[in-house]
Order: structure tokens, then C-alpha cells, then sequence
């Protein structure tokens, strides 16, 4: 399978059977993996570079992730938010944790959620992107999304690797 230029990616988890959106021909946008993890550019973009940090394996409780997996999921909170921040001047970052269970497969699935924040308004490629929420929940904007064209996801893609050393 081919995403985003990456060639003989091996993506045999299966949540991304259950994933899916009609804009683009991949469902979700890798932006790289680690031994344990996968991290995606989430397709909801109101909050400029909002990721995805999914484990590799079959997990829907926090406590079995094993010392290792913790270890490297320390490393990537460390260097996406370091890789974000360079790129997109974030104020600061909310993480959130989702377990959750995958119907047609009955698996159980681990993700986190990285938000960046915004205290001040700020452009990327033309687009204007405002957190009007800051210092509050993204919560009480949850209903709204912003779904980007391809083209521009693949290059917050690219500005998040140039900055990301995993």
C-alpha cells in the first residue's frame, strides 16, 4: 500500500476497515510509524495540525500498553509536539486518550488524540485557521469540522515531518 509517497507501508491493523471518508482515496493520512504506533493527520483540521497516535496492536485498556510501548509513545509526545510547535507556532497541546471497540471485528482500539492550540490566529498556505476556544474544551465546538482538500493535508503532512525526528 502507498500513502503520501511512503511505499511498502505495512498497515494490516484493521481499524482501517471501520474508518472512512468520502473525500480523498486514503482514509486516513499517515504521517509516519515507530515500532509500536502509527501517527496520522487528523482528517478534522479546525485546530491546525491535530494528530492521531494509534498503537499498532489490539489493545482497549490503558494499563496493558507494555513498557516499551509507553517508552516510545513518550519519545512521540515529546517530538510531535516539538514538530508541530516549530511548524505551526501552537500555544500548547491538549492529548486525549480513546479506547474504543471496533464492531464488525469485536477489536479493541487504543488511540490518542493530539490537539494543538492556538492563542492567536495564524495562516498556512493561504487559509486562515483561529482556535475560538482557546483555553477551553474543544468540546463545545464538536459538531463543527473542517475537512481539508488533500493537497493541503499532504502539505501540513510534509511541514510536520520536515520538524519530526522519530
Amino acid at each position: 500500500m502507498q500513502l503520501l509517497g511512503l511505499s511498502s507501508v505495512s498497515l494490516s491493523y484493521p481499524f482501517f476497515l471501520y474508518y472512512s471518508m468520502e473525500t480523498e482515496p486514503h482514509p486516513r493520512d499517515l504521517i509516519t510509524q515507530t515500532r509500536y504506533w502509527y501517527i496520522f493527520l487528523d482528517p478534522d483540521q479546525k485546530n491546525l495540525g491535530t494528530c492521531i497516535v494509534s498503537l499498532k496492536r489490539e489493545s482497549g485498556h490503558l494499563s496493558s500498553l507494555k513498557p516499551a510501548e509507553w517508552q516510545e509513545f513518550i519519545k512521540i509526545v515529546y517530538q510531535l509536539e516539538k514538530s508541530i510547535k516549530k511548524a505551526f507556532k501552537a500555544t500548547l497541546f491538549n492529548w486525549g486518550c480513546f479506547l474504543s471497540e471496533i464492531e464488525e471485528n469485536k477489536l479493541l482500539h487504543l488511540e490518542w488524540h493530539v490537539i494543538p492550540r492556538y492563542q492567536q490566529k495564524l495562516e498556512f498556505e493561504k487559509k486562515s485557521f483561529s482556535d475560538p476556544c482557546f483555553g477551553k474544551s474543544t468540546i463545545q465546538i464538536c459538531g463543527e469540522t473542517l475537512i481539508l482538500p488533500y493537497s493541503l493535508r499532504n502539505k501540513i503532512i510534509s511541514k510536520i515531518r520536515e520538524n519530526l525526528n522519530i
